[in-house]
């Protein structure tokens, strides 16, 4: 009976999974980021994108900090946070978030406020929309993990 429930649960991760390259959410980066993780490290995927959140949300309170200093918005600055956001993005196979990037740092390079803020408006909520579907998945994952019998030692 335990493997019907884990079997189930691996079915829902597909799913999921599915849903999100086909709304382009991730990309293929994402499927060699997984095929990283084995026996020795379980929760490989998981650690590598909780730093990938960790780090972003540096990043974008960087980046909601410059656009708010109305004053002297620094674009060379945002340039380079952007630069970090849409590196360590690609690196996990986070393609939407990059893709709002690059728009960003074309506003940013133009000087362009009022398109940098709707960027990063538009960031902000792309970045909530990966952060809430990968949690979820991460969470039928050790479910799957659990129903299956896998003791996998426990994250911070």
């Amino acid at each position: 009976m335990l493997g019907l429930g884990a079997d189930r649960l691996r079915a829902d991760m597909n799913r999921l999974l599915a849903l999100l390259f086909h709304q382009g959410v991730l990309d293929e980066q994402f499927l060699q980021l997984q095929q990283l993780q084995d026996e020795s490290s379980p929760n490989f995927v998981s650690e590598v994108v909780n730093i990938y959140f960790h780090e972003s949300e540096k990043l974008l309170r960087n980046l909601r900090a410059l656009l708010l200093d109305t004053e002297l918005s620094d674009y060379k600055k945002m340039g380079i946070h952007l630069n970090q956001l849409m590196g360590s993005s690609s690196s996990i196979g986070a393609k939407r978030v990059r893709n709002v990037c690059v728009a960003f740092r074309a506003a940013s390079e133009q000087n362009n406020r009022a398109g940098c803020l709707r960027a990063l408006e538009l960031l902000e909520h792309e970045y909530c929309y990966l952060k809430n579907k990968l949690h979820e998945l991460f969470q039928i994952e050790q479910q799957r993990a659990l129903s299956a019998g896998i003791r996998y030692p426990m994250q911070n």
